[in-house]
C-alpha cells in the first residue's frame, strides 16, 4: 500500500503519543472525569486493586500526650468566602500534533530519569533519609522516618508510577513516629517534608493509612506548641515533649521555621475536621500580622525572629532567601487555600510583596541589556535600608510567588515582576558554561530598572570590590560565593508557574535547557549528586556524595509538570507548599 510520507510521519507521532499515554495512563485524575481522555484514566486506576496496608501504630501515641500548658482561645476554620475567587492557569487551547510529540518525549525523559533514581534508592537506601548516588550508601539525618520515600510518594502519584507508589505505600504504614534517630526533631523540615508528603499523597489517591499517619506526625508536630507562650518551639525536644511538662522555646530562630507551619497545619485542619492545628498556628501568624508594618523595614519581616519574647520586629537583615523564602511564600498561597475567607492573608501579601518590590528585587546590569529582575538582600543601618545584589538560588522561587500572587490579587504589575524574575534566574543558568546556576552569586544593580545599560568600566569597578571574584566568571556577575549546584527546584519551580500562568511556550523550551543541563551536569552511576563547582565546565563535574530528597519531591516533579498536560495538578485546584507537595484546594 502506498503512504505518503507525511502521512506515515502524522502515523508515527501519533503511536508515540498513544504509547505515551497508555504508560501515563494512571496519571492523577482523582475527581470523577468530564471526557473521554479522562474518563480512561480513572476507570483504568478504578479497576485496580487495592491492597490492604496493616496500619502500623506509631510506639508512641501523640495524641495522648496532656499539656502542661494548654493552648488557650481556640481559632476555628474560617467560614467561606462569597466573592468568586479568579482563575490562575492559562487557558490552553488545542496542541498542535508536532508539539505534542516534542513535549511527551520531553516528560518521558525527565519520567526515565526519576525512575532511575528512584531504583538506586530502592536498592541502596531503601526506608532510609537520603541516597548517596556516588557510593551507594545512605543517610539518616530528619529522624530516620524515611524522608526521600515519605517526599516522593506524590511524585511516584503523579507520574503514574503506580505499583512503586504501592510499594512505598507498605513502607510508609510502617514507620514509627514514637522513635527517632535523633533527640531532638526539627520542626521545619518535619513538617513541610513528612507532613506535607503524606497529606499530598493523601489528596491526590485517597488513601486512609495516609490519612493517620499524616495525623500521628501533626500530633507531634502539635506538641511542639506545649510551651508557656503558646509559640512552637524549633527542636522538638522528643524525650520532653513526651512526658508533657513542656518545651523551652528557643531565644532566636530563622523567620521561616515557625513562619512555615501555616499551609500544613491549615490542610490537616481541614481534611480531619479538627480546628486545633490551624488554631495552635494561627496565633504565631497572628504575630506575624501584627508586627509586619513595625519592622525596621515595614512589610517584610527580619531574618532572625523570637518565639520567646514573640518578638518578630527587631533586626536589621533582610533576605527572600533561605531563613526567610517560605514565609513569604506561603502568604498568597495561604490566601488561595482558605479561598480569601481570611483577610489577613491577603493583607499581608500586598503588604509585603509592594515591600519586595520596592526594596528587593534589582535589575542587573548585564552585557546583553535584557531586562531581567533579581531578588536581593537588605541591611538597615541606622535606619536606612542598603540593597546587597547577591542571589541565591533558593530565592529564585520569588518569580513563582509574584506570578501566583499576581492572578489571586488581579495585579498585573506583579505577574510582570515574576515574569522578569523567573527570566533572571534562567539567564544566570544559561551565563554559565555548565548551564547551571551557583548557589549564591553577586552582580551589579542599577538605580533605574528602566534603563540599564552595559558599562563594562562600572563592571570592572565593582568586581574589584569583591575579593571573591575570579576571572572566569561570565561578564556582569562580580561573584559565585558558593559556585555549587544542590539539586535545587526554585528555578524550574518558578519556570513552572510561569508556563501555566502565561501560557507561553518559551517557558517549556528554557525548562528543556535547564533539564539537559542538569542532567548531564549531576549523572552519577547510580542517581544525580550535588556538583561542588558550575562555574567552571570541565567534565566530569566535580561532585557530592548527597542526593537531598527535593530532587525527587521537587526539581524532577517540576520538570514533569511542565511537560504534562496542565490539568495534572492544576493550579486552580491545588496549592502546592514548599516541597512541591500539591494540597487540594477546598471546593
Amino acid at each position: 500500500m502506498f503512504v505518503t510520507s507525511g502521512l506515515r510521519r502524522d502515523l508515527t507521532v501519533a503511536v508515540l503519543i498513544l504509547f505515551a499515554f497508555w504508560q501515563l495512563r494512571y496519571v492523577v485524575y482523582p475527581e470523577p472525569p468530564t471526557h473521554m481522555g479522562r474518563l480512561k484514566h480513572w476507570m483504568n486506576d478504578a479497576a485496580r486493586p487495592r491492597r490492604r496496608y496493616k496500619n502500623v501504630k506509631s510506639s508512641f501515641d501523640w495524641s495522648k500526650v496532656e499539656f502542661a500548658h494548654r493552648l488557650r482561645g481556640q481559632v476555628p476554620l474560617p467560614g467561606r468566602s462569597r466573592t468568586p475567587r479568579p482563575t490562575v492557569q492559562h487557558q490552553f487551547g488545542p496542541e498542535k500534533l508536532e508539539d505534542a510529540e516534542i513535549r511527551v518525549g520531553r516528560m518521558m525523559e525527565v519520567r526515565e530519569l526519576f525512575q532511575a533514581n528512584w531504583e538506586s534508592y530502592r536498592k541502596f537506601a531503601w526506608k532510609k533519609d537520603a541516597l548517596l548516588p556516588i557510593s551507594g550508601g545512605s543517610k539518616d539525618q530528619f529522624s530516620g522516618w524515611a524522608a526521600t520515600l515519605v517526599d516522593s510518594l506524590d511524585t511516584l502519584w503523579i507520574m503514574g508510577l503506580r505499583d512503586e507508589f504501592e510499594e512505598a505505600l507498605e513502607a510508609v504504614a510502617e514507620i514509627d513516629f514514637g522513635n527517632s534517630t535523633s533527640p531532638s526533631v526539627n520542626i521545619f523540615e518535619t513538617n513541610i517534608r513528612y507532613l506535607g508528603g503524606l497529606m499530598a499523597a493523601y489528596d491526590l489517591s485517597q488513601r486512609n493509612v495516609l490519612l493517620k499517619k499524616a495525623v500521628e506526625l501533626g500530633d507531634l508536630i502539635y506538641a511542639g506548641f506545649n510551651t508557656p507562650n503558646g509559640m512552637p518551639v524549633d527542636f522538638i525536644d522528643f524525650a520532653a515533649a513526651k512526658t508533657g511538662k513542656g518545651l523551652v522555646v528557643e531565644d532566636r530562630v530563622v523567620a521561616a521555621s515557625p513562619g512555615t507551619l501555616s499551609l500544613e497545619m491549615t490542610r490537616l485542619s481541614q481534611i480531619t475536621g479538627d480546628p486545633k492545628y490551624y488554631s495552635a498556628m494561627s496565633k504565631v501568624m497572628e504575630l506575624f500580622y501584627e508586627g509586619q508594618n513595625r519592622t525596621q523595614l515595614p512589610g517584610a519581616w527580619p531574618m532572625w525572629v523570637s518565639m520567646k519574647d514573640q518578638d518578630v520586629v527587631s533586626g536589621t537583615a533582610f533576605t527572600l532567601g533561605g531563613c526567610e523564602d517560605s514565609l513569604f511564600e506561603y502568604l498568597p498561597k495561604m490566601h488561595q487555600l482558605l479561598k480569601g475567607s481570611e483577610e489577613k492573608y491577603e493583607i499581608m501579601s500586598r503588604t509585603f510583596l509592594d515591600a519586595a518590590d520596592r526594596y528587593f528585587i534589582f535589575r542587573p546590569m548585564v552585557p546583553s541589556g535584557e531586562d531581567i529582575l533579581m531578588p536581593g538582600n537588605i541591611n538597615v543601618v541606622n535606619g536606612k535600608p542598603y540593597l546587597d545584589p547577591e542571589t541565591e538560588h533558593l530565592a529564585c522561587f520569588v518569580g513563582g510567588m509574584f506570578g501566583l500572587a499576581g492572578k489571586l490579587l488581579n495585579r498585573t504589575d506583579y505577574l510582570e515582576n515574576g515574569i522578569k524574575l523567573t527570566n533572571g534566574c534562567v539567564y544566570a543558568y544559561r551565563s554559565f558554561p555548565t548551564g547551571m546556576m551557583p548557589e549564591r552569586i553577586d552582580m551589579v544593580y542599577c538605580d533605574d530598572r528602566t534603563h540599564c545599560p552595559w558599562q563594562e568600566v562600572l563592571w570592572e569597578h565593582e568586581r574589584k570590590k569583591r575579593p571573591e571574584w575570579k576571572p572566569h566568571l561570565p561578564l556582569g556577575f562580580t561573584t559565585a560565593k558558593d559556585p555549587r549546584y544542590i539539586l535545587r527546584p526554585e528555578a524550574i519551580e518558578s519556570v513552572f508557574y510561569m508556563y501555566r500562568i502565561t501560557g507561553k511556550k518559551e517557558f517549556q523550551d528554557k525548562a528543556w535547557d535547564m533539564f539537559t543541563a542538569i542532567r548531564n551536569g549531576t549523572r552519577t552511576e547510580h542517581a544525580n549528586a550535588a556538583v561542588l563547582d558550575v562555574t567552571v565546565g570541565q567534565y566530569p563535574l566535580p561532585k557530592e556524595d548527597y542526593m537531598e530528597s527535593f530532587w525527587l519531591a521537587e526539581t524532577l516533579k517540576y520538570f514533569y509538570l511542565v511537560f504534562s498536560t496542565p490539568d495534572v495538578i492544576s493550579l486552580d485546584e491545588y496549592v502546592l507548599n514548599t516541597e512541591a507537595h500539591p494540597f487540594r484546594i477546598p471546593v
